[in-house]
């Protein structure tokens, strides 16, 4: 036998992880192949470069990524992204690149040789290795100096338009706090938002008011530096421009100022941006304009202005009304005032007997709905809705006295028994309208709801008071409600307020006809058929019980199949860093068809990448565990600060390199699918609250399906019982 037939196969070699197999190359010289050896200094691998291609001096080059996703320097940060077949670049280190900008940008430098820097240096800006070297230089304080000294002029203007980007660039890596500008600094970047020159590029202004809006955000002292050289109508004449870009960092500028002001300026500044003028602004120049106000970031924006609006409310809301408030007294009795003093009663005649002023007041007070008639200031002692409801009550009488006198005396004159108490009512009707605008609640990171309506009156929340103070009266009556139904009342109320707000009306007036359209009898409708709906195949006889239960594995996989076709197609994220979240920075994630690979990468706000487009991938073999909430590695590290990040979730992995690949979902719905999707990979239950939803759902589908045959019998709630055994089995047929 031969011998060879006996030889045991060799054991393949183990390979190692570190070594990943690269092409570098270099202008003016042959590529070459090289093994690049993860655990070898990088001034080793570049000295060995230098050394092939016979070049000096190696500390003055660098190796840089060479593809179209990245452009970025190799440093010791972020060499673990070399992979194989990647093509690295060597060129000139960030030191030295450096060291030539600061040079041409020096005051004997010629204007060309500057113009040339600042472009050059728009090329590095975003490199975190460049702008560390940068930083360390004192770069980016000869900018800064640069940019103050600077004179105003075409030649100017030629440089300007090119620095202010650069330096926006180079400030979003953190490495320089916004405390170190000076006033003026902030005077040079305030007076381009301040030019109404025509001639002006727009990228200077975009830039400038993307500086203050991160000055105002995030220096600590320099927010009444920015307050005093800008002011709202100047800032609002710039939401005319018909870039998206400026729309955008100008509503972002004003919110910023809003967030750092204290309460009287938030309330003059309320009253600012509610002037007709600059609310005709928003809505022809931005709400009314097709596909502005739908784009994420700009909806964001209008979102935290609302919210910010509203949220002037707040004090008022939560400030109770004491006992001895003279200011108060005289409001209520402002409303007895205009509620009486044309119904022909006695009241309106000067009362000169004190015991009868005694008698009549009371009486009033009664009629006009408040419970403690004698001290009815206790009525609003309760918050919320404190003074806002007093405040709202007043506004409706001053501004709408006939419609206010008309639902005083309705309700005084049908007897006590089904009067609509109007103070209980407003005061109610109060409280319902701040839960249902969240009033006092911070605006959400990713929140993009606004309504439309709200920019088309200067007293956006009275108005909504008023209307719906009708629509309680009307509902009142078609329910021929008594005091005992009150809470019933509110109840068809709140269902109306919200299905007409759901559909975001652009006025109060559309606001104003879809609700009286929404009548109790069109909710009892809606009601009706959606409890039939729901109750019908609800039940919980013991054959239905058992039928569902037969069904719900078949159930639980075709939301598992759904969940994971979710993954596949991929969805954007926002991208966060330790600090919160990143403005206009996003990246996409998308499961492969063989549910094996998560493909990721970066993307801009509205571009869906292909699966080949995603440079990144993670094998699902590769994930450990998946954690939600505050256990979240991303969501430690702000810790203490504040966020408003509300659907957080990370894959803890098992790689050395990487701990963890952390997301934060845009909304509810996403996060559910997700952390569905990811615990069906993982062989794990699917828990979340919208795979619960579905599955009642299609489990009462399935069984109304299965039950069509049976429509219309009784099933009883137990089978029937079995029979006991015969006697005898004689009456058996033997078949031969």
């Amino acid at each position: 036998m031969d011998s060879t037939l006996l030889r045991s196969k060799a054991l393949p070699t183990p390979k190692d992880n570190n070594l990943v197999k690269i092409a570098v190359e270099m202008t003016g010289k042959t590529p070459q192949l090289i093994e690049f050896n993860q655990k070898q200094p990088l001034s080793t691998i570049i000295q060995e470069l230098c050394n092939y291609w016979n070049l000096i001096d190696a500390d003055l080059y660098a190796l840089r990524f060479n593809m179209e996703a990245s452009r970025a320097f190799v440093s010791e940060q972020n060499r673990l992204e070399v992979k194989n077949g990647h093509v690295l670049q060597l060129g000139f280190s960030p030191g030295k690149i450096t060291q030539s900008i600061l040079d041409q940008l020096s005051p004997q430098s010629a204007h060309e040789d500057k113009i040339k820097a600042v472009q050059e240096l728009a090329g590095y800006a975003t490199d975190p290795t460049f702008t560390a070297e940068f930083t360390e230089k004192q770069g980016m304080k000869m900018l800064i100096t640069y940019i103050e000294n600077l004179e105003t002029g075409k030649l100017s203007d030629q440089i300007i338009v090119h620095v202010l980007p650069v330096f926006v660039d180079l400030m979003d890596h953190g490495l320089t706090q916004w405390d170190v500008l000076e006033p003026t600094f902030i005077k040079r970047i305030a007076y381009y938002i301040n030019s109404q020159s025509n001639t002006q590029d727009p990228r200077i202004l975009q830039a400038a008011l993307s500086i203050l809006e991160s000055i105002a955000h995030n220096s600590s002292n320099k927010y009444s530096i920015v307050e005093k050289e800008l002011t709202i109508p100047n800032l609002a004449m710039h939401l005319q421009n018909t870039s998206p870009a400026i729309q955008q960092n100008t509503l972002a500028l004003i919110n910023a100022l809003f967030l750092k002001a204290d309460d009287s300026k938030r309330t003059a500044m309320s009253k600012t941006i509610n002037t007709r003028q600059i609310r005709n602004i928003i809505v022809m120049s931005i709400i009314q304009v097709p596909g502005v106000a739908s784009g994420n970031e700009i909806a964001h924006q209008l979102h935290v202005l609302q919210t910010l609006m509203l949220n002037v409310l707040e004090a008022a809301m939560n400030r109770p009304i004491e006992s001895g408030d003279v200011e108060a007294l005289e409001k209520i009795k402002e409303l007895r005032r205009i509620a009486f003093d044309n119904d022909g009663s006695d009241s309106v005649t000067p009362i000169k007997d004190v015991a009868t002023r005694k008698q009549v007041i009371p009486r009033d007070f009664r009629k006009l709905g408040f419970k403690n008639d004698a001290t009815p200031l206790n009525d609003f002692a309760q918050v919320p809705p404190g003074a806002l409801a007093l405040d709202a009550m007043v506004y409706f009488a001053s501004y709408h006295p006939e419609k206010y006198s008309r639902v005083v005396l309705e309700n005084s004159g049908r007897g006590d028994d089904y009067d609509c108490p109007f103070a209980r009512a407003a005061i109610e009707l109060t409280k319902l309208l701040c839960e249902i605008l969240k009033i006092g609640e911070p605006p959400t990171e990713q929140g993009t709801l606004f309504h439309p309506m709200f920019f088309n009156h200067d007293h956006p929340f009275e108005e909504l008071f008023c209307i719906c103070l009708v629509v309680v009266n009307k509902t009142w009556k078609e329910m021929r409600a008594t005091v005992e139904d009150f809470a019933k009342v509110f109840s068809v109320v709140r269902e109306q307020i919200t299905r007409v707000l759901v559909d975001r009306p652009p006025s109060q007036e559309v606001f104003k006809d879809r609700i009286a359209a929404l009548t109790y009898a069109e909710i009892t409708d809606l009601w009706q058929q959606e409890r039939t709906s729901r109750e019908k195949w609800e039940s919980r006889s013991r054959p239905i019980m058992e039928l569902r239960q037969q069904i719900e594995p078949e159930i639980l996989e075709l939301i598992q199949q759904q969940r994971l076709g979710f993954l596949t197609e991929g969805t954007r994220f926002s991208k966060y860093t330790n600090r919160g979240r990143v403005k206009d920075k996003f990246w996409y994630v998308r499961l492969s068809p063989n549910h094996r690979v998560l493909h990721y990468g970066d993307c801009d706000e509205k571009s869906v990448p292909a699966l080949d487009e995603l440079k990144e991938k993670l094998s699902v073999v590769d994930i450990r565990t998946l954690v939600t909430g505050k256990d979240c590695p991303h969501m430690k590290d702000l810790k203490g600060k504040k966020t408003t990040s509300q659907f957080p979730f990370s894959l803890m992995l098992d790689s050395h390199d990487v701990a963890s690949l952390d997301f934060v979902a845009p909304d509810q719905q996403t996060f559910d699918y997700w952390v569905d999707g990811m615990n069906a990979l993982l062989g794990n239950k699917m828990s979340s609250k919208e795979a619960m939803a579905d599955l009642e759902f299609l489990l009462s589908m399935n069984t109304k399906l299965r039950l069509l045959d049976v429509e219309g019998l009784d099933l009883p709630e137990e089978p029937p019982a079995i029979p006991r055994e015969p006697t005898n089995y004689d009456f058996a047929v033997e078949i031969k």
